[in-house]
């Protein structure tokens, strides 16, 4: 099993009615800004263990889990679906405790690449440095599709109460990580076996369930407006660091009706924009390639 070379420390942190899970890694420093990490769907903040070994500098890393998604619980019934606009307040809440009126390096990842980029635009002040991982967004929307999407929010949200959309679970920590394993051909099984006991816990009958709630699989019941999203590009005054993987992921999910090409003429509207790809890796580039992602964020940050 992989050894981690950098041990994190986690604390809870009452945030909006939650008790927010957020893993350390070394201390605060006066000298340099806190690093912030923010995962994706369905992922945990220990998600970015590989790339903070490979790290040169020793740096206070705060990587909180998102609501509903690995530690991170609150006191009653967990919602039945989730609103993208509360990852940006509690985001707001968790600087608040940590880093309080000091700017921060804020890096993300898929869907917490979208989040750091929409905040970036809503909270300019507070990030130094911005860095987005395949945070793609979503394709375009019409107002035509809104009565369809209304409705199938409503379905979706039926087909969850009748225990439709529960998540598989795992005899044992192997068969976890033989799933990550299957969703990435290239992560090994060292990385696999650590990540799985992370990702994963078991519960009351013994069985490994993935510490994800299944509600995130709902659909948002609002299209996504790319014109929102554009303008609030567009009032990020942090440098942005855009990183792609080699594997083309837009490709594989939206087959041609959101394409690569359309993401980085979206990234025009970023002020200070630097793009750049990691070989060798798909959309997991963090597990992919941690010692090439850290150096090109290393260099990045300064």
């Amino acid at each position: 099993m992989y050894q981690a070379q950098k041990p994190s420390q986690s604390t809870f942190v009452p945030i909006r009615h939650l008790q927010y899970h957020v893993r350390q890694w070394s201390s605060p420093s006066t000298d340099q800004a806190p690093l912030v990490l923010v995962h994706g769907w369905m992922d945990v903040a220990a998600s970015w263990q590989f790339m903070v070994d490979a790290l040169q500098a020793d740096r206070w890393i705060i990587a909180p889990d998102w609501r509903g998604f690995g530690l991170t619980r609150g006191p009653g019934p967990a919602p039945d679906s989730y609103w993208f606009a509360d990852y940006l307040a509690d985001l707001d809440l968790l600087l608040d405790h940590f880093a309080q009126e000091r700017q921060i390096d804020l890096v993300g990842h898929s869907m917490g690449g979208n989040v750091a980029m929409m905040y970036g635009g809503v909270r300019p002040e507070r990030i130094r440095r911005l860095v987005n991982l395949e945070g793609f967004g979503l394709p375009a929307t019409k107002p035509s599709q809104a009565p369809g999407r209304y409705a199938k929010w409503i379905d979706e949200i039926k087909s969850l109460h009748a225990g439709d959309m529960a998540l598989k679970a795992y005899d044992s920590p192997e068969g976890v990580a033989r799933r990550l394993m299957k969703t990435n051909p290239r992560l090994g099984a060292d990385k696999a076996a650590w990540l799985a006991r992370h990702w994963a816990a078991p519960n009351a009958q013994g069985q490994w369930e993935i510490l994800g709630d299944p509600a995130h699989k709902v659909i948002n019941a609002h299209l996504y407006q790319v014109e929102e999203a554009l303008e609030i590009y567009r009032r990020i005054s942090a440098p942005v660091l855009s990183v792609t993987a080699s594997d083309d992921s837009l490709s594989q999910w939206w087959k041609g009706t959101f394409t690569l090409a359309q993401y980085q003429e979206r990234l025009q509207a970023v002020p200070q924009l630097q793009s750049e790809v990691i070989a060798d890796a798909g959309h997991m580039l963090h597990h992919d390639q941690p010692h090439a992602l850290a150096r090109l964020i290393e260099s990045f940050l300064g």
